[in-house]
Formats: C-alpha cells, structure tokens, sequence
C-alpha cells in the first residue's frame, strides 16, 4: 500500500507540474517535436507531406527530403503520448502514468536487491529528485525510456531468480522498445546485464560441457535466447524504420538530421553549432554535470548524495563480508552488483557523447542552459541506483537508531519513555532536514521554468484571445526558419489542413506561394516587439495582425509618420534589390505624409499564370523619374529617416511584399513595420504596435494605407 500511494502521489506530481508550471511547454522546443510525432501516428503517418511548400512547414528537427518531412527521434516515446492522446485527448496523462510506473518498479528493484522498506524509500527519493520531477514534467524521452529501461530490469531478474521464459520474454521487451527509443541510453543501461547474461551463459554451458551432456538447454542459456531473440527482433524493426525513412537500414533518422550529432571525439554539429569535441573537454563536461547532478539534482542535493555513497559503501561490505550463501541472498547480492554497475556503465558510457556538453551554457555556470532547468538528463538513469542505495542508507540509518544497544545507552541517562521520545525526535528532525535541503534544491528551477512560462504567456496572448476558423498565420523566425523553433505551442496538424495553418514567414515568392495555396482563409501575421533569447528577462510585446491581399492594375499608397521635436530634415528611400528611389524633406512638420504607387512595368510579358508577371514599377511620389523595379515576388522597402541638427536620427521602416500577374499587382496589406532610433533597420525590436501606445513615443504615428486605382 505504501508504494502504491507513492506512485500514485509520483503521478499527481508531474500531472500537476506539467499542467501548471508547463501549461505552453518548457523552452526545450523538442517537446513540439514528439508531439507532432504522436499526432502522425494517430492519423497512421510516419511524415508530413507539404510538397513545394516544405520550407513554410518544415518542424524543429525534422528532416526535409523531397516535399515530405520526417522527424529526426523514433516514434516510440511518441506512441506513448499518442495512445493518452487517443483514450483522454490529454497528453499529459502518459506523463503521469511513467512518474508513477518509474516510481513503482523503483520500489521493485529496491525490494528485490534489499527489502521492501528499502523499497518504498527508494521510490520516494526517485519521485521527489528535481530531476526525475521536471523532467518527467515536459514531453522528452529521458523518463519514457527508463520506465522501459527499468521493466527490462525488474523482469531480467525476476527472471534470473525465477527461471521463467515469459520474465526473460517481457526484458527481451522492454530492451527491445528501449533500444528503438534511444539506442544509446538503452546500451548503456543493459551493458551490466549484458554482461551477467554473458557470463552465466558461458559458465552454464562450461559445466554442460563437462557433464558430456547439453540436453535440456541450461536455464540461462534459455532464457537469454529469449530475451536476446526477441530483443534483435526490436532492432530489426528499427532498422526497417529507418529504411522506409531514411532509405537505409544503417542510417538512422537523427544520423540522416545531422551526421556529426552522434557519440564520438572530433569535430561535432547540429545546425550550425559545432565544436571540437576533444577528450579532455567531454572530461569536464561530464565531470561538471556529474558534481550538478549530486548537488543540484538529486534528492535533497548532497545530503541525498552522501546517503547514496553510504548505501554503496555498506552494502558492499556486506556482500563481502557476508558467510552464509543462499539461493535468495546470492540473487539480492547479483541484482544490487548489477544495480552498481549502472554508476559505471552510465558515466562513462556518456563521456563521448557530446550532448553533455551543449546541456551547459557554461559549463562552470550551472544556472544557465538547459541543465539549469531539467538537470543533466542524459543521466537520467543514475537516479535509479542512486535512490536505492540511498534508501539503502537511510533504513539502515534508521534500524541503527532503533537497535536495542542505542535505546540501552540512551537509557542509561534517561527514561524508556524519554529514549523513545529521542529516538522519535531524531527522525523528525532528519525529515524536516531532508525536506529543506529538497525544497531548497528544487525551487530554484521551478523558479526559472516558471520565468520561462511567464514569457510564454505574453508570447501567446494575441493567440488565445483569437478564436480561430479556416485561419492562415505567418510565424516569424527569431531561430531561422523552423517552426516550433521557439513557439512549439503553434503546431500544425498532420494534413496541414486544421482550423488554423501555420506558415513560416520568409521570402516573397513563398509567401505568395502559401497564401495562393490557402486562398480561402483569413490570414493574419503573428509579430512581436523585442528580441527573443534563450534569457527569459528578455521580454516581448506581440500583436496578431489581420492580412489581405491587395490588388489591381495600379495600386496607390501614402505612409504617414510622426516627426520628432527639432528634426530638421527628413531622408526618404524606397529600395529594392540596390536599386533606391529617394527625396529629401527639409523642416518637415510634425506629420509627413509619403505617396507612393505599384504597377506592372510597361511591356512586361506573362504566360497566363496568374502569379508569373515578369516586372513590375514602384515610383515615389508620382514621379516618373523617381521609380524602383520589381521581377515576380519581390519585396519593396520605404524608409523615412528624421535626422536632428545634432545628428540624432529615428527612422520609420515599411516592408512590403508585391507581385506582379496577368491584371497588375498584389501587395500583402498591411506591410511590416518598425520605429528604430539610431539606426535604418532594428528588426523586431522595432515592431510598431499601433494598438499598444505605451511601446512607442507620443509623437511616433505610423500609418500607411494602400488602394487601387485606375493607371493613368
């Protein structure tokens, strides 16, 4: 009953983390990606198909290979979410079941290597390390593959113990899922119990040998051909994934993403980031996320640490210390040596892989990058042998106190009653203790992901204030040009065909290209004013903005801006491609107003495709003398510089997107805008937000309007 209230208080945990303290996602943008995933499987898709268009819908680390885009992880951890998706339409639901599944076969493994009170204590260190609680929180694989991880286990050795087929069937499992997860994390955690498996194979099969007689087949020898058959199995299916992927059964999606991401020395890169990954820097990377982990991380930081080394060190001595042999104390002693090599096999095996390193925004800051968030996940599986051996600790602690010889010293200078009362206090103490230095240790990131979130919920604002239907939105690209990439929230469906489409906005001729894909939705253009950072602080305005297409033979604008006091002169420019149109305004007043025009150029052939006019004419002005060409989709940029005797400047920048067709010109309405002191171009620092008049200056308006019109 206790592990049982322990799981189940595991799972409300993470459910209630995951909902409150994570209701946008984390600023881990790899949660959007296994989303997506879980949402291709339950329409029975493996990829998206966007043909032409890829580059407007291409997700956060998937891959594009010829229209279609395929994610760079596996689809088993995405299944999990899928399938709470498919039975509750919330999957945050598959979160709560591994905290609780992760906890529960913690308290299995510590009853088998100990005794159930070591168990029940193990389980609760696991559940409540900040590491196994934020983790847990988001949707990344790192508690999905050690909830696999674990059956594999558990069901080895009961197994072992028991010599049953099915036990060494369900490990074959387990490992298998494992393995087609994250091949690497699942290597690393069975290589002690490969090992064992190896070793009582070979010594069964040694002392048949000797026996002259081979029949029937020693029970390891069977239940490791069932394990390991099945197992093989798993990773066939893996790399029949990759092939119906990637075209070869050798190269694995993520490997197809980026070749040089893998485990290994050298020179390593991931989208543009790369480093020389030399030994020497893996040693402290991982050195670094090792000491984070034991004071940071782990239950009650490096008090919990400590218990855990103490755990070790006892327990060893026991097995060694240890006369009397039996069938159950042999396969406790094996279980927890197996346990113990965890504490080698993890570490070390995660040396060569580079991923610790980029974990750390630096690595002697361990308040930035996303270890201070999540913790050094891709040591998730310590937390296992860790709170094992620390319960381990603490209920040996614990019986010591509770030994007649320590009540007997106690007495000798107190009461019974008195001894029971010191006793009693002791353990309420070392409660209250452990609770701090873990509430202490966990607040901090609870802290900083609630910044994270915060942020988020500005970010969203226009966004959930909309109530969407047969809706277009063009997302801007602070990260380049990915979707999810930050915003993970923003997702499409499978068929990029949902209530509401999201585009990436980018160059002319696709934007065009989307829109005319889309033509019958209400589009709008998702903007903010600021810049977005990794640094939560870094706070930003948004504002969704209703587009349309404007249309006609002749298009005529006029921008209108506010002048600043003292300005002495204005410099106006309209630009495109080198080529520039421009006036100067002396001692302009308070207000400027700036015409301007669109038309096809004079001439100016088509083949009948409405979006294939060649060129096209922007004047200034009216004048015929003031003018910029334009070829197809293009873009045209008007600024207007105010400049002060002093040489202060402020300059108001549009960025409109045209084309040319067969009956004129089409111009996205209303152009990007921005306000930048100082310089021509800020970027979305200098988003001009008309609804939001605290973001700019009294004097600053910027208003600009478009109309067709009859060409003269």
């Amino acid at each position: 009953m206790a592990a049982l209230t322990v799981a189940c208080l595991a799972g409300v945990a993470v459910f209630v983390l995951a909902t409150e303290l994570f209701p946008y996602h984390s600023s881990n943008d790899d949660e959007g990606v296994y989303l997506l995933q879980a949402a291709l499987l339950l329409e029975g898709q493996l990829e998206i198909h966007a043909g032409d268009l890829a580059d407007a819908f291409r997700p956060w680390f998937f891959i594009e290979d010829g229209g279609r885009l395929y994610a760079k992880y596996s689809p088993v951890v995405p299944a999990m979410y899928a399938v709470s998706i498919a039975l509750f339409g919330e999957p945050r639901v598959t979160l709560a079941a591994v905290a609780a599944g992760n906890a529960a076969l913690v308290y299995a493994l510590g009853s088998m290597v100990f005794d159930r009170r070591v168990g029940v204590v193990a389980a609760a260190i696991f559940a409540a390390s900040p590491l196994a609680l934020l983790t847990s929180s988001v949707f990344l694989p790192y508690a999905p593959t050690t909830l696999l991880n674990l059956v594999f286990a558990v069901w080895y050795l009961r197994g072992v113990r028991d010599g049953r087929l099915r036990d060494a069937a369900v490990a074959g499992t387990a490992i298998g899922l494992a393995f087609f997860a994250r091949p690497y994390t699942a290597v690393l955690f069975a290589a002690p119990f490969i090992c064992h498996a190896g070793w009582t194979v070979l010594g069964s099969v040694r002392r048949r040998w000797q026996d002259r007689r081979l029949r029937p087949l020693p029970d390891p020898l069977r239940r490791n051909a069932v394990t390991a058959a099945i197992g093989v199995g798993f990773v066939g299916l893996a790399l029949a994934y990759n092939a119906r992927l990637t075209g070869s059964p050798l190269v694995f999606p993520y490997e197809a993403f980026a070749p040089l991401d893998g485990p290994g020395f050298g020179y390593r890169e991931i989208t543009g980031h790369s480093l020389e990954y030399t030994p020497a820097l893996a040693l402290e990377a991982n050195g670094a996320a090792l000491w984070y982990f034991a004071t940071r991380w782990f239950t009650a930081g490096p008090l919990g640490a400590v218990a855990a080394l103490f755990g070790v060190t006892v327990a060893f001595r026991r097995w060694l210390a240890a006369r009397r042999s039996d069938r159950e104390r042999d396969h406790a002693r094996t279980s927890g040596l197996l346990l113990a090599g965890l504490l080698v096999s993890v570490p070390l095996g995660n040396v060569p892989f580079w991923g610790n390193f980029n974990i750390h925004a630096g690595i002697d800051d361990p308040t930035t990058g996303l270890l201070s968030q999540f913790g050094p996940f891709y040591h998730f599986d310590l937390l296992v042998p860790l709170s094992i051996f620390a319960a381990f600790a603490v209920v040996a602690g614990w019986q010591q106190w509770r030994d007649a010889a320590v009540r007997d010293r106690i007495a000798t200078v107190a009461s019974p009653r008195a001894a029971r009362a010191v006793v009693l206090s002791v353990l309420l103490v070392s409660v209250l203790v452990a609770g701090a230095a873990n509430a202490a240790v966990l607040s901090t990131p609870i802290e900083r992901n609630a910044a994270h979130t915060d942020r988020f919920e500005s970010a969203y604002e226009p966004i959930e204030e909309r109530d969407f239907e047969n809706a277009l939105v063009f997302l801007p690209t602070p990260y380049g040009q990915w979707q999810g990439h930050p915003f993970q929230a923003l997702r499409n469906d499978p068929d990029l065909d949902g209530e509401v489409v999201y585009a990436l906005d980018g160059p002319p001729e696709r934007d065009f290209a989307v829109l005319d894909a889309y033509p019958d939705r209400t589009t709008y253009r998702y903007a903010y004013r600021g810049e977005w950072t990794p640094t939560p602080s870094d706070r930003i305005t948004a504002q969704l903005e209703e587009l349309s297409v404007r249309s006609g033979e002749r298009l005529e604008g006029e921008t209108t801006v506010g002048i600043a006091n003292r300005v002495d002169r204005a410099y106006v420019r309209l630009e495109n491609d080198g080529a520039v149109a421009s006036e100067t305004i002396v001692n302009p007043d308070d207000e400027l107003s700036i015409a301007w025009s669109l038309e096809r150029a004079a001439g100016s052939e088509t083949d009948g495709n409405a979006s294939a006019g060649d060129g096209g004419i922007a004047r200034l002005n009216g004048s015929t003398t003031e003018t910029v060409s334009f070829d197809g989709a293009d873009e045209l940029v008007l600024t207007i510089t105010q400049v002060q005797p002093e040489g202060a400047t402020h300059t108001y920048r549009q960025e409109i997107t045209v084309r040319t067709t067969d009956d004129g010109v089409e111009a996205v309405w209303p152009p990007e805008r921005t306000a930048c002191p100082l310089v021509t171009d800020c970027g979305a620092d200098g988003t001009y937000l008309p609804d939001r008049p605290d973001s700019h200056s009294e004097w600053e308006r910027f208003e600009t309007r478009l109309e067709a019109s009859e060409p003269e």
